[in-house]
């Protein structure tokens, strides 16, 4: 069976910040190999491809990523290197890597053009977001350019975490692990994605599409939830349909470090097994751990090849 996945992480040697910091409880030897393996886009990668049979990776800009550049110039640099080099990556692989732009967002305009040329002239298939900007998100009146774009080209915005957080949450203190990707950013990107549904972003460009990692951050097992509330509450916007139609039409989910055959199970029930796609989180997670996962998913045949691979085709025009 082929196998596409699709939130797999690089860097840029001189450009990319470091792998996420040991505040965030991280044993350093995990830090070290991670810092070995994502600047490879070659030997290191493919064997570790090869070797679980996993046919093509999407490739994207690890966090934290160009969002927290300061200086809206630098970003606006940074970002073309970035997917030229990325660019560059898949030329000499082109059967087993492809993937999503980074966005210098500091400059909204400039990301719609740099998004553009990523799409129609480097051949990137969307682009990935690492949470915030400096403590803006996507709803924001400044990214209209961007989501017209995304809606205009027909590529989806992957939006990932980001291990800046865009502010302290004192349940958390004390307890650094929970802040990261034990629990916090689940529940930062999360509510992120959820401020793109409450600000009517979907109205506005209802042909735009996002998609969620881990599972889709929870949100697939809290439609029933956000609609119940829906309907007493008073939104800053009024919506042409409650929360769950966007999760059900704009949202696509991925696999990416969810390795239960229950959350999958749960996934695909709520959004329609058309919706869900496979993915790893390499090198942040075990290729093997994911692919046994996959492979063992007690689907039909033609379900689990949508999910291995089928989705990521029509969502990425593979």
């Amino acid at each position: 069976m082929r196998i596409v996945a699709l939130e797999e992480a690089f860097s840029v040697p001189g450009i990319s910040p470091a792998p996420p910091p040991a505040g965030l409880a991280v044993r350093p030897e995990s830090l070290k190999d991670w810092a070995r393996r994502l600047p490879d886009v070659g030997e290191l990668r493919l064997a570790d491809m090869n070797a679980h049979g996993v046919d093509m990776q999407v490739l994207s800009h690890s966090t934290p990523g160009l969002e927290v550049m300061p200086d809206p110039a630098t970003a606006v640099t940074a970002a073309r290197r970035i997917n030229d080099a990325l660019a560059a990556a898949i030329a000499r692989h082109p059967s087993r890597f492809t993937g999503l732009a980074a966005l210098p967002l500091q400059d909204p305009p400039a990301a719609a053009a740099e998004l553009r040329r990523s799409v129609e002239q480097l051949g990137l298939r969307g682009a990935l977001v690492n949470d915030h900007v400096q403590g803006h998100f996507l709803d924001e009146p400044q990214f209209r350019p961007v989501w017209e774009a995304l809606e205009q080209l027909q590529v989806t915005l992957y939006l990932h975490p980001s291990v800046a957080s865009a502010d302290s949450w004192k349940v958390f203190s004390g307890h650094p692990a929970l802040g990261g990707a034990t629990w916090g950013w689940t529940a930062a990107t999360g509510a992120h994605a959820l401020r793109l549904v409450y600000a009517g972003v979907f109205d506005d460009f209802p042909g735009a599409s996002l998609t969620l990692g881990h599972m889709g951050e929870l949100l697939p097992f809290q439609m029933a939830r956000l609609d119940s509330r829906f309907a007493h509450s008073v939104p800053a916007r009024e919506l042409a349909h409650p929360p769950s139609y966007y999760v059900l039409n704009n949202i696509y989910i991925t696999t990416s470090g969810v390795h239960s055959h229950p959350a999958l199970m749960g996934a695909t029930a709520a959004v329609g097994i058309d919706r869900v796609l496979f993915a790893i989180d390499y090198p942040y997670e075990s290729t093997a751990d994911a692919v046994r996962f996959l492979t063992t998913a007690p689907y039909a045949p033609a379900d689990l090849a949508r999910i291995a691979y089928g989705n990521a085709d029509r969502l990425l025009r593979l």
